[in-house]
Formats: structure tokens, C-alpha cells, sequence
């Protein structure tokens, strides 16, 4: 087995930029925005409020919000005037180890984490309605067993090369695709050997 590659840091690299991310998508509006321009691939603030219904205003300032971070853009040959249409940019977030952490980054992470899990929830219970069996949209699988770090970190490289060969870009996707969600969660149940 070759060993895994090289990792990069965290990103963004500074604790202050890490905490504005994570209370940036703490925000529950900032969340439906993202995900309703996420699935239509562009949106305005007009387009945005009527379907999360807020008005125009609050979206306006949520999606200034989203564009500091570099979460969404703007799309200038779209916009005019004081019309501004947005897109999601790409993500690459990678968490700092919490001993490189500082207490208010740690703490606007577990309000991340919690809201990110709470929708997953929300959507794995809508899900269940729409479960056909073993062919059908709805998959899960639930896995416990040993694993050293090398052939853990071998495994994760494996997945997301498995995500990067079977995913089509938003406006390339084939006839019959769906936006899907998938997770994956490496998680210890048990003290590492001393």
C-alpha cells in the first residue's frame, strides 16, 4: 500500500479567517442562500428572497456577507445597475488541529458543526420518505472495524478519488442526474494505542 499524500494546512491559514468562515456559515439565512444558489447555479437578491422568503433587503446584505468570504461572486456580465446576480465559488476548507485552535475559533466551529449536522439530519429523515431499496436513489451504509492511520488516510484519498472520477459539474451534469449529498465521517470509537 503507498503511503497517503502529503496534506495540506488549514485554509484559510489564520485563526481570525478560519472564526469570520465558520460564523459566517453559522448563519442559518447564509446557509439557505448557499444552498438555493447552489442549486440553481446563479441567483439575485430578488430571485433569493421570494424563495426563502426574506426580503430583498436582508438578502442583499447576507449575500455581501457571503461574497466577503469568498463564498459566492459575482457574475458581471449578469449584473447591471443595482442588479447583482451571484455564484458559489469553489471551497476548499480544511480545519486547523485543535491545538493550533484558539478558543473563539473553537467555539464558532462547534456552532458549525452542529448546524452542519442538524441539517444533515433534517435531510437523511426527508430522505427516508423516497427509499426505494437497494436500487433506488436513497443509499447508506454504516461500518465498524480496525484501521491504522496509514491505510484510514489510504482510504479517504481512495473516496474522494471516487468523487472526483462519478461528479458532474453544475450545468454538465447528464440527462437523469441529481444533486446529491454525501457524507463521510472517519470516526475513532476507541482511545489511539499508547
Amino acid at each position: 500500500m503507498a503511503p497517503p499524500r502529503q496534506r495540506p494546512g488549514p485554509n484559510p491559514s489564520t485563526s481570525a479567517e478560519r472564526t469570520a468562515l465558520y460564523q459566517t456559515l453559522t448563519n442559518p439565512v447564509r446557509r439557505r442562500i448557499l444552498a438555493h444558489i447552489s442549486e440553481h447555479e446563479e441567483a439575485n437578491s430578488t430571485s433569493v428572497a421570494k424563495a426563502i422568503g426574506e426580503s430583498t433587503g436582508t438578502t442583499s446584505y447576507h449575500l455581501r456577507k457571503l461574497a466577503e468570504q469568498q463564498l459566492i461572486e459575482e457574475i458581471p456580465e449578469r449584473s447591471a445597475g443595482r442588479e447583482r446576480w451571484w455564484r458559489v465559488m469553489p471551497i476548499d476548507h480544511r480545519p486547523a488541529a485543535p491545538s493550533d485552535r484558539t478558543v473563539e475559533e473553537q467555539a464558532a466551529l462547534n456552532l458549525f458543526r452542529a448546524g452542519q449536522l442538524s441539517a444533515d439530519i433534517e435531510l437523511a429523515i426527508a430522505a427516508e420518505a423516497e427509499f426505494e431499496g437497494p436500487d433506488g436513489w436513497v443509499q447508506g451504509s454504516r461500518w465498524g472495524g480496525y484501521m491504522t492511520k496509514d491505510e484510514l488516510l489510504a482510504f479517504f484519498d481512495e473516496y474522494m478519488g471516487l468523487l472526483r472520477k462519478y461528479e458532474h459539474r453544475s450545468g454538465h451534469e447528464p440527462d437523469g442526474a441529481r444533486l446529491m449529498a454525501l457524507r463521510f465521517f472517519a470516526l475513532p470509537q476507541s482511545k489511539p494505542p499508547a
